[in-house]
């Protein structure tokens, strides 16, 4: 992540990888939500946990990347 990022810059870094792996992550970690779900920052816990659970080994080096 770049140091001299702003605050707002790294909450939709974040929001945009956490969109991403909604979608490629759906039919493993997602698939009783509604697959037209708008991710927001209030998912990130959510779509962290799911992914830890359920994403394996990708799922993981993502969960890392959100939260840095």
């Amino acid at each position: 992540m770049n140091m001299n990022a702003t605050d707002e810059e790294v909450r939709e870094r974040r929001l945009e990888l956490a969109r991403k792996a909604f979608k490629d992550f759906y039919a493993l970690c997602f698939w009783s939500a509604d697959p037209d779900h708008q991710v927001v920052e209030a998912d990130l816990p959510w779509i962290i946990r799911n992914l830890r659970q359920n994403g394996g080994h990708r799922g993981y080096r993502i969960v890392a990347e959100l939260c840095r």
